[in-house]
This record gives structure tokens, sequence and C-alpha cells, in this order.
């Protein structure tokens, strides 16, 4: 009985003797199925779109990252470049200037603090998926055959370094808390006098809410929150505790794309401000 699933003849390529020769998926001693997939939808488009999307951020962190200026604006400053740890930051009035490094780093300082929050999506559960198929093709898409020879998991290097991703997270938390007291202090003029709020302060104020929804929706949050518990009933506020970050967590590839949109639009903010491009807008 037909029940219109059955492959077309010329949906799909064929499997070469070439792709045979190169083992995986297609070696002799697996399925002899004759199609590479039997998919018929665009799926090359979510990898694709993926790649693009990671790819347009590298470049523009990179840039900013390396800029070594215009990322301070009275009272607002970049998140790339928060905390400061060197003596070559802007002085920032009551802001996260901590000349940890002193005199002897020349580079900018953002080198010092982003391998934090770079190392904790770098690892992520999302990210591991979203850049092992956009740019690894392993596998590009389900239900299609990824092109290597072999797989070895992630029990090697340098994949085995993906598990240090739950001591990233403790870096994470405490990068989140001084985020947090970034948008604090930008409830400040530009002459640091309390009590005012521009469109730098909900632009910040925005980019933290994002930051700690995706930090807290981390994998390694929900674990250690409630992962190891036996009994829940024996600890119902953690047990709690766990049922908000499942449903975070349920949401964290949003998250992960709305925080990595949110930080990148809070820095070209404050750079704007930087160059002069405008003055910010106030609210009160």
């Amino acid at each position: 009985m037909a029940t219109g699933t059955e492959p077309e003849t010329n949906a799909a390529p064929a499997v070469t003797d070439g792709d045979r020769a190169r083992g995986g998926v297609h070696h002799p001693s697996r399925a002899a199925i004759p199609a590479r997939h039997l998919r018929r939808d665009r799926w090359w488009l979510a990898p694709a779109g993926t790649a693009a999307g990671l790819f347009a951020f590298i470049v523009y962190s990179t840039w900013r990252a390396f800029a070594d200026t215009d990322y301070y604006a009275a009272p607002y400053v970049s998140p790339f470049y928060s905390p400061c740890l060197a003596e070559n930051c802007v002085p920032m009035r009551g802001g996260p200037n901590w000349e940890i490094f002193g005199a002897w780093w020349g580079l900018s300082p953002a080198l010092l603090i982003l391998i934090f929050p770079l190392g904790f999506r770098l690892t992520c559960y999302y990210y591991r998926k979203a850049y092992y198929r956009g740019f690894w093709a392993s596998p590009p898409a389900c239900a299609v055959a990824e092109p290597h020879r072999t797989y070895s998991g992630e029990t090697r290097l340098p994949l085995i370094l993906q598990n240090v991703h739950r001591y990233f997270f403790y870096f994470a938390v405490l990068v989140a808390g001084i985020l947090t007291y970034d948008t604090v202090l930008g409830f400040r003029d530009e002459h640091y006098a309390w009590g005012h709020m521009g469109l730098g302060t909900l632009i910040l104020l925005v980019n933290v809410t994002l930051i700690w929804a995706y930090t807290l929706s981390c994998h390694s949050c929900r674990h250690i929150v409630g992962g190891r518990l036996k009994h829940f009933s024996k600890h119902p506020v953690r047990y709690r505790m766990w049922g908000w970050v499942s449903k975070l967590n349920a949401r964290h590839a949003l998250l992960a794309w709305a925080s990595l949109i949110s930080v990148a639009v809070a820095d070209f903010y404050v750079y704007l401000l930087a160059t002069g491009a405008f003055d910010d807008p106030r609210f009160f």
C-alpha cells in the first residue's frame, strides 16, 4: 500500500564510488542506501543562515575587540570592554576600572575579558550544534550524512576541551553581574548625576536582561540547580528553581541568538555615541 513516503528516483544524488571510498556512513559495511539523503526541503538554508550569522558576529566583534577605542561614552561602557583590566583603559568615573594587569599590557583591554564570554558561548551546547553544522557540516542537517570519514565525538583534542563549559559558566555569571553594575551606572547623565535615563540605559537594560536569561538557561545551570538531586520532594526550593531554569532552557537557542545580537547592538550604540555620531536621547 502506498504511504506517500517512497523516495522519487531523481530526488537526491546517488552515492558514488568516491563516497564509499571516503568511508563514514557510506562505507560498504553500512546500510547500502542508494540516495545520499531523502530530504525534499531546502535543508541547507538553516546551516547556511547559521554560519552567515555567526560569521558576521565574528567579524564585527573582532573589529571592535582590536579597535581599542570608542568604547566609553559617559555614563555608558561597551559590554566588550567591561571590566577594563589594564592601565591603558579610558578612565570611567565609578565604572569597572580594575587595573589588575598594570601598564605592561599594551593591546586592547577587551582581549583580557572577552575570553570568558567567548569561552562560555563557544562551549555552549547550543552553539556547538550551530557551528558544528554551519561550519563543519557535522552533520549539515538532520537525516543528511556528514562528509567526514570518521567521528570520535568529543573524546579527543581539541573537542574534549568542550567539557570545560561548566567552569566557564561561573565566569559568565561574574561577567553578567558586572554588566548589571554597568547598567545601574547608566541611570546617570553625562555629568554623572543620578536619576536620569537615556536610550542607552534602555539598550543596556535589555542587553543585560537577555545576557542573564541566556546564562541561566544554560544546561550547566540547570544541572547545578537540580541535576544531582535524587528526591525533588526533599528539596522543594531547588525543585522550584529547577523548574524555572528548565522553562528558560527550553528557549535556550532563542536566547542565545537574542543575547548575541543585543550585545553587538549595545556595543555599537556606545561606539556611535563615543564617535559623536549623535547625542543620547534622554527620557528623563
